[in-house]
């Protein structure tokens, strides 16, 4: 394995200048320029030292694909979230592109008269969200609950439930639930 030349490509996939990862780990820049050039070849010690700059640990460093090291994103422009609605309701989820993840978080958007269906919705887990604008009519169980800008609403899924804009603006909800 070429130790400066995998250095050198970690160290710019996490977006660290030669400069910044050596104040990082208090050597020099040029102590970072040697290692990429493998003009020096570094002991366990000193190499796991500018590894804790990056940071990523000595056994990371040996035995990952670089393609499991890329940064998992954190950030999302509209155009990266898909609308997975229907029926004049638009659900654009966040966070698409991240694995594994446990809970869907979605900026809901209702026209007028549109709702979640006919059918009331039902699944595992607890969901919770807030009127960003406009009015949502919220169904759980038997209960119907109106709700306004600054509202917010939390129940078990589980519970069937629907949602219905029954008001004459487009309401605009932030929600989370588990994804499925």
């Amino acid at each position: 394995m070429d130790v400066g030349e995998r250095l050198k490509t970690i160290r710019k996939m996490k977006g660290l200048s030669q400069r910044e990862l050596a104040k990082r780990v208090g050597v020099t820049n040029s102590t970072i320029s040697m290692i990429e050039k493998n003009g020096v070849s570094p002991s366990v010690s000193s190499l796991k030292k500018v590894l804790s700059g990056i940071p990523i640990s000595i056994g990371d460093f040996f035995t990952l694909e670089i393609e499991e090291m890329e940064p998992e994103s954190v950030v999302y422009k509209p155009e990266e979230m898909p609308d997975i609605g229907s029926n004049n309701v638009n659900l654009f989820l966040v966070g698409v592109r991240n694995k594994g993840r446990s809970m869907d978080l979605l900026k809901e958007r209702y026209e007028p008269g549109s709702d979640t269906g006919p059918e009331m919705l039902q699944h595992p887990g607890e969901e919770g969200g807030i009127v960003i604008s406009g009015e949502i009519e919220l169904t759980v169980g038997f209960q119907i609950h109106h709700l306004k800008a600054g509202d917010g609403y939390y129940f078990n899924s589980n519970r069937p439930h629907r949602f219905r804009n029954v008001s004459d603006e487009v309401c605009e909800i932030f929600s989370a639930n588990p994804s499925i």
